[in-house]
């Protein structure tokens, strides 16, 4: 059922993702008077349709203008995108007899410039747009809460073990950076390629040397940093036989095995499961020894005080500017990741992931808050890879009407067929790197 689930969100996201940057291309090529041949949510893959203005005849009753358009309107039967297929346009759709005739008024390569690209930087634009559009109602409506890093601690990994972090230290800079989310601490300290970290440890201050040969682990290795949650009795569960325990009492130890941080205490609760302990709690100013009954489960009924976090709330009109904000940081974000990826030394080329990755980041239960948070950012991801200036993509075609527009001379219709073949091939090399560090990651 979880694959399930997960398998229709990344459907349902990806089809909305390019569905609305292939309408940023169709927009423009309409309003410059465009033929657009197709526009099609999912591939029509050996010409079968579940769906198409052109071949259902209860549509053209219903709506015989739309049905008689130049345009035909369907649903493919490949859930992995869609398409629009603009008239003259030479990418991998274009008929080849179509090129070896004159071009016609209303095809693609025969308009100004200008007007090319802003058809190409369509997809982009919608996909920022919609980004803005979905950050601005997350905040409208949930608001935005983090972990402050000033007043929380953090809870390592072996990764971040071996980089020399330990339980309990609290980040106070990376470089000359002041981290103020502690949600984003392993991003930051990989987007930034950082040298050196300053952490309080106790009442010591200390300096940190980041080897940079870990930078890729960084990236590839999740939960580098949790949050460190100290053992403190927020309230007793009415249910809990527990009742000696106190709000604010701070466990340290349990059958005289210290446990600095809740996470911690899972392994002894644990082995000690079914049994009466004996747990050393702090109270107020007292160290305490109460007895405590561990359930079959390994738990003491009881619920922890959840470190301090940041809530802040928005209201429609200052939503929309902070919804600009965080796209404008996650764009920038996304090429500091593009940088790493590009920068063999860092492996970061191996966090590169596929539909498969896509899927893992979604939650195993609908949540529109973490599916809209990962819309969003998908929508700039597609945005940002598609300026990228490779033929094959939007970035390519950009590239060349801007060296038009700049030397006045137009690239050949056959040098740029040659260059989109080249384009695919990397783009298919791309894919083929995606899959097979899924692949790996799922044989681990």
């Amino acid at each position: 059922m979880i694959v399930l689930i997960k398998t229709l969100q990344v459907i349902l996201a990806l089809s909305l993702l390019i569905f609305i940057h292939e309408l940023g291309h169709f927009t423009f090529a309409k309003l410059f008077g465009i033929r657009v041949d197709k526009f099609f949510l999912f591939f029509d893959a050996g010409g079968f349709k579940l769906f198409s203005t052109k071949d259902t005849k209860w549509f053209a009753r219903l709506f015989p203008k739309i049905a008689a358009s130049d345009t035909e309107y369907g649903i493919g039967w490949l859930p992995l995108g869609g398409y629009c297929k603009i008239c003259g346009m030479i990418d991998e759709s274009l008929d080849m007899d179509q090129l070896k005739q004159e071009p016609k008024p209303w095809e693609f390569r025969t308009k100004k410039a200008w007007k090319r690209l802003l058809v190409m930087a369509g997809g982009v634009m919608y996909n920022f747009f919609f980004a803005v559009i979905a950050y601005s109602c997350i905040l409208g409506i949930w608001g935005q809460s983090y972990y402050p890093n000033e007043v929380n601690a953090i809870y390592v990994n072996d990764l971040a073990y071996d980089m020399g972090f330990r339980n309990g230290d609290r980040i106070l800079s990376f470089d000359d950076y002041v981290p103020e989310n502690f949600n984003s601490l392993q991003v930051d300290l990989a987007r930034r390629s950082v040298h050196k970290a300053t952490v309080l440890r106790g009442c010591d201050t200390l300096v940190l040397y980041i080897d940079q040969s870990m930078i890729g682990a960084v990236l590839n290795t999740p939960g580098m940093f949790d949050l460190a949650v100290p053992f403190t009795v927020d309230s007793v569960d009415i249910s809990s036989p527990n009742s000696l325990l106190r709000k604010g009492d701070k466990v340290l130890s349990l059958n005289g095995i210290t446990v600095p941080f809740f996470q911690d205490s899972r392994q002894v609760l644990a082995e000690l499961a079914g049994t009466m302990a004996e747990a050393t709690v702090l109270r107020d100013a007292d160290t305490l020894t109460v007895p405590v009954q561990v359930d079959s489960s390994g738990r003491i009924g009881v619920y922890l005080a959840m470190p301090p976090y940041s809530q802040k709330e928005y209201g429609f009109f200052s939503s929309i500017p902070a919804g600009v904000k965080m796209t404008f940081s996650a764009i920038g974000s996304y090429l500091q990741d593009l940088k790493l990826v590009a920068t063999p030394r860092t492996q970061a080329y191996k966090s590169v992931g596929s539909f498969i990755a896509i899927g893992q980041v979604f939650p195993s239960a609908w949540d529109w808050y973490q599916f809209l948070q990962i819309v969003a950012l998908l929508s700039i991801m597609l945005g940002v890879m598609n300026l990228i200036p490779i033929p094959g993509l939007d970035g390519g075609h950009i590239l060349f009407t801007l060296f038009e527009m700049l030397t006045g001379r137009k690239p050949s219709d056959k040098f740029l067929m040659v260059a989109q073949m080249i384009g695919m091939m990397l783009l298919f090399a791309l894919m083929f790197l995606a899959f097979g560090n899924d692949i790996g990651r799922l044989l681990k």
